[in-house]
């Protein structure tokens, strides 16, 4: 390995922000030149090499990979040197030895992925469980109601019957005037019931109504992430009883972040919901699109080939390289807008996340071979052309 003497600056610099001396550290490795006065470190001596040479590592990391120093890439690097977080440590090895770089973008899609959206999860599963209680609710109500209704005639029938004897006496006529304040009473409790039950309906529409925003991209339409994991789950468990195909692809905008640079980020919108429009047209019931997060979008094709799949998400890519956007508040041309695709056949591979992560890497390789063209993963590349 070579000596690098900018990234040796660029640690030494690194570390005196750190606090730590380039020297201190450097002084680590020297054996003491005198013996003679030797005696037992003490806890400080034993414990602040072992700290410099962690935040050393630390250091490394960050100038390695070309990552900004701030506290949650501090905490990453941290994980990584120390082995705090095995499967971080993995991804990072994995992609390493693969030749792709470590970046914030990336950390971050890990990240999610490893941590998950842990508030939309707890609030799915408060809904699901006031969903049951409502269902359970409304067949007991409705149940009741049934019942109270039937009492009632049946009630009503023996106030008649009473009222037609004749010579009925005191007593008959006192147990029908006890048997029509008893009816009085049961078309209440029934009317109370209906009302209730019509309450729990329009509770159950409300759930309904903040289950779908809550699973629905409030700028595309489209669904997020979090509906597009529970979807993925749904087809792959479909496809496999009935033996139908079932690919994943990811597409990704071409450099999204000089449109919002160049024209804002109203501008950016307005693209991101250009080609949120163009992919969701080739939705269907068996092709469901999603915006993944960012200018990133999955798409789920059932029942297709990857070379169909292909065929498909390639026209839409085509569609949208074709068309000349204009943007309406400065009458500045957005210039070709296209995205890149990765596909990958679910049922290739042995688990969901590694079929996932098989459509990122083609759609990776999409982009480093020049974008605006649509991948299949383990598909060797074009040579490269000028990007879009």
């Amino acid at each position: 390995m070579t000596y690098d003497p900018s990234a040796r600056g660029s640690r030494s610099r690194l570390l005196k922000w750190l606090g730590i001396s380039a020297e201190a550290d450097d002084a680590e490795d020297e054996a003491p030149a005198d013996l003679t006065n030797f005696r037992d470190p003490t806890a400080r001596e034993i414990w602040l090499p072992a700290k410099r040479r962690l935040l050393g590592k630390v250091a490394d990391f960050l100038i390695d990979h070309d990552l900004e120093v701030m506290p949650w890439t501090l905490e990453i690097a941290y994980d990584y040197v120390t082995g705090a977080n095995p499967m971080l440590a993995q991804c990072i090895l994995e992609r390493t030895e693969a030749g792709q770089p470590v970046t914030l973008q990336w950390l971050e899609q890990i990240h999610r992925e490893q941590q998950g959206d842990g508030t939309a999860e707890m609030l799915a599963a408060l809904m699901s469980r006031l969903e049951e209680s409502l269902d359970e609710f409304s067949h007991t109500t409705t149940s009741a109601r049934t019942a109270t209704s039937e009492y009632g005639a049946a009630l009503q029938q023996h106030v008649d019957d009473l009222e037609q004897v004749s010579k009925a006496g005191v007593v008959i006529t006192e147990l029908a005037s006890l048997a029509r304040a008893m009816m009085s009473r049961t078309r209440e409790i029934e009317n109370q019931l209906h009302d209730s039950e019509q309450r729990a309906i329009t509770l159950q529409q409300s759930l309904e109504d903040a289950r779908r925003v809550a699973d629905e991209d409030h700028l595309t339409g489209l669904p997020n992430r979090r509906a597009f994991e529970t979807l993925f789950d749904k087809e792959l468990e479909a496809a496999k009883r009935v033996g139908e195909g079932l690919c994943v692809a990811f597409c990704d905008i071409d450099h999204f972040k000089r449109i919002n640079d160049t024209h804002g980020h109203a501008a950016g919108d307005r693209v991101l919901k250009v080609v949120a429009e163009t992919l969701n047209r080739i939705s269907d019931s068996r092709c469901h699109v999603a915006r993944h997060g960012g200018e990133e979008f999955a798409v789920l094709f059932r029942a297709l080939t990857a070379e169909k799949a292909w065929e498909r998400l390639d026209a839409a890519r085509e569609e949208i390289s074709e068309r000349r956007l204009v943007n309406r508040a400065t009458d500045m041309p957005f210039g070709r807008i296209t995205f890149s695709g990765g596909i990958a056949d679910v049922l290739a591979y042995d688990t969901k996340g590694e079929a996932l992560r098989a459509a990122d890497e083609a759609l990776y390789a999409a982009k480093q071979a020049g974008r605006n063209q649509i991948l299949l993963a383990d598909q060797q590349p074009p040579p490269l052309r000028d990007a879009a």
